[in-house]
């Protein structure tokens, strides 16, 4: 039978990997979006508007599953509070909806080290907005902890983090045992995996760090 996918973010790094694998698997992909994606993707279909009107347009869609990879960062949301908005409130009105429209499987991606305890502001945002998914009543709920994401294209150049992936060669070589963690992401590997685990029907919530993001990966 073929899936129902949903995709919010599906115009980043990730989402748009993860759209191109899953419509390449035989997929139907919708993807919901406030503004149009700078690359096309022929085999997806693209639904633009205002996140007040998200709530509606997955309700016509009727996911089997709905995937989450919204995420900025807090020096282009301006302030923590507009990061927030996007990296917890909207995801999780995203979720809400696509719970509300019948879809009982949400893939999210979140961070390495999300803590609720965490100092950085970042990182317990990303614990609530987890949390927040725990809550929501899906059957299964997928959680993707990458860390620095690598490769594929971008559509902005952000200038701590291209530093950041040009170091992360000699960085991960220091990074083994429990640390391989923390070591980068190459983003294809997240999409790739997000890919396998649309298909998966265990119930449950499942964590997916390094390790298991390479395994699924394959």
């Amino acid at each position: 039978m073929r899936q129902t996918i949903v995709i919010a973010g599906g115009s980043g790094l990730v989402g748009k990997q993860a759209a191109d694998f899953l419509a390449r698997a035989g997929a139907e992909v919708h993807l919901v979006s406030r503004r149009p994606s700078a690359q096309s993707m022929p085999a997806t279909r693209e639904h633009v508007a205002t996140s007040d009107d998200w709530s509606a347009i997955v309700a016509s869609i009727k996911p089997d599953v709905a995937i989450s990879c919204l995420g900025t960062t807090i020096r282009k949301a301006g302030s923590q509070d507009a990061f927030k908005a996007v990296d917890h409130d909207l995801v999780l009105a995203f979720a809400q909806a696509s719970h509300a429209a019948g879809a009982q499987h949400f893939i999210t991606v979140s961070s390495v080290g999300a803590m609720p305890a965490s100092s950085s502001f970042y990182l317990r945002t990303k614990a609530e907005m987890e949390q927040g998914l725990r809550n929501t009543g899906f059957q299964r709920l997928d959680i993707m902890r990458p860390s620095l994401l690598t490769g594929g294209r971008r559509d902005e150049y952000r200038p701590g983090e291209a530093f950041g992936i040009l170091l992360s060669p000699i960085a991960d070589m220091l990074m083994f045992g429990p640390m391989k963690k923390y070591a980068s992401t190459p983003s294809d590997k997240v999409a790739k995996a997000i890919a396998a685990l649309a298909n998966r029907n265990e119930h449950g919530v499942f964590i997916h760090e390094n390790a298991a993001i390479n395994t699924l990966a394959g």
